[in-house]
């Protein structure tokens, strides 16, 4: 049954439904290509509270060795050289502010932390839909993408085969399920 709720009312304890959650990335290569990617190991949660964006809380973690660009070469090498996996084996992003845009548009900043290095983000997100799921759980899912400057992670990749642009855009397809 579809439920048609205001964003306002969309307040309680949530967790990221992995089966239904993307993670992904977009890198420029300077053969003029793009490389798409996304991460399949990660879990968080969150205290959403759209009628008083500032009581909002969560945060994310991910497996930085999860990275998957469907060519495993690459990935093992993104993984272990581009993201140090080995020494930092998560990419964390602890949310510290959410600001309403619009009706439906809501800006989301936090702490994004890779190979150690911390730095603040901005993402906005709409939602892309809300339902009860056959149990009566409230799912709610948000689309949203920023674009970073990985040298800013410090995050530096020079190859024989090419470069890698610095500008790497992040893309979320979240799906939610309501606790309480």
């Amino acid at each position: 049954m579809s439920t048609t709720i205001e964003l306002a009312d969309l307040t309680g304890d949530f967790v990221i439904d992995t089966a239904r959650t993307r993670i992904g990335f977009i890198a420029r290569h300077t053969m003029a290509t793009r490389v798409r990617g996304s991460f399949g190991e990660f879990d968080g949660s969150a205290h959403l509270h759209f009628g008083d964006p500032s009581k909002s809380s969560g945060g994310l973690r991910i497996q930085a060795a999860s990275i998957d660009t469907r060519n495993r070469r690459r990935d093992d090498l993104l993984g272990r050289k581009f993201l140090a996996a080995d020494d930092h084996p998560t990419i964390t992003f602890a949310l510290t502010g959410v600001a309403r845009v619009d009706e439906t548009t809501v800006q989301v900043t936090g702490d994004l932390t890779i190979r150690g290095v911390t730095k603040p983000v901005t993402v906005d997100f709409e939602p892309a839909g809300v339902r009860n799921d056959p149990n009566g759980a409230l799912r709610v899912g948000f689309t949203g993408a920023t674009t970073i400057n990985r040298k800013d992670w410090g995050v530096h990749w020079k190859a024989a085969a090419g470069m890698v642009a610095p500008k790497v855009t992040l893309e979320f397809d979240l799906a939610v399920i309501r606790q309480s």
